[in-house]
């Protein structure tokens, strides 16, 4: 029955940076980590794909006191698929029931303009599978174009990471563009919620969390969907 279990694809940034500085970055350990505990914790497979395969720059793996964070981060298993990433060529779409964009602001830089991923992400959907993200993770839904020729967030409702938050962050005056504004000018509706607070945004098959604080509340979503 194993193979019978949901299975979740998790794209990650082969980006190292935030934007164009020299700050070291990726996708943001525990937006990763919380949503997969979640996934785990209801017995699902997962696979960590990226780009251009090979070993994802990661940050925040270290946060003290976080012990999600920490078991996740030292299990072997989670060790050699995030060091050993799927390449987008070798990933069958047809193996996944969800998408998981964790956050992090490597993805603005590259996720979020891949028409390979997108095509992907755009067929997944339209196979009747979910997708997610978190935070900075929705980027990755910018580029996805449906069948019809219509961007998949042009009719959707979301969230993600905030202008707030960039400020509140210390990030605004480095990220390569302000998220908030550019899915708030794409997207069907784009909502937020005071900063820092658990905020998840369900329409349909697209669910997208806040901040990193939403990561669990949006992987219990997609679990939740994946158990009907």
């Amino acid at each position: 029955m194993e193979d019978m279990m949901p299975k979740v694809l998790i794209p990650v940034t082969n980006h190292p940076t935030l934007g164009e500085t020299d700050q070291a970055n990726g996708t943001y350990a525990p937006e990763l980590s919380h949503a997969l505990h979640v996934f785990l914790e209801a017995g699902f497979e997962y696979d960590i794909a990226s780009i251009k395969g090979g070993k994802a720059p990661i940050y925040g793996a270290d946060i003290e006191g976080d012990a999600v964070n920490e078991a996740i981060f030292t299990d072997e298993r989670f060790q050699a698929k995030v060091t050993n990433t799927l390449p987008i060529s070798d990933v069958n779409i047809e193996d996944y029931d969800a998408i998981y964009y964790p956050g992090g602001f490597g993805l603005l830089s590259d996720l979020a303009t891949n028409d390979d991923f997108a095509k992907l992400a755009a067929k997944h959907y339209e196979s009747g599978g979910i997708l997610s993200a978190v935070c900075h993770g929705p980027a990755g839904l910018l580029p996805v174009t449906l069948s019809n020729g219509e961007k998949l967030l042009a009719s959707k409702s979301v969230t993600a990471f905030t202008r707030e938050e960039e400020i509140d962050f210390g990030t605004i005056n480095d990220v390569p563009y302000l998220l908030e504004e550019l899915i708030a000018r794409i997207a069907g509706r784009y909502s937020k919620v005071q900063p820092w607070q658990v905020f998840v945004v369900e329409d349909g098959r697209v669910i997208t969390g806040q901040n990193p604080a939403s990561a669990h509340a949006v992987g219990e979503a997609v679990v939740k969907q994946l158990s009907n």
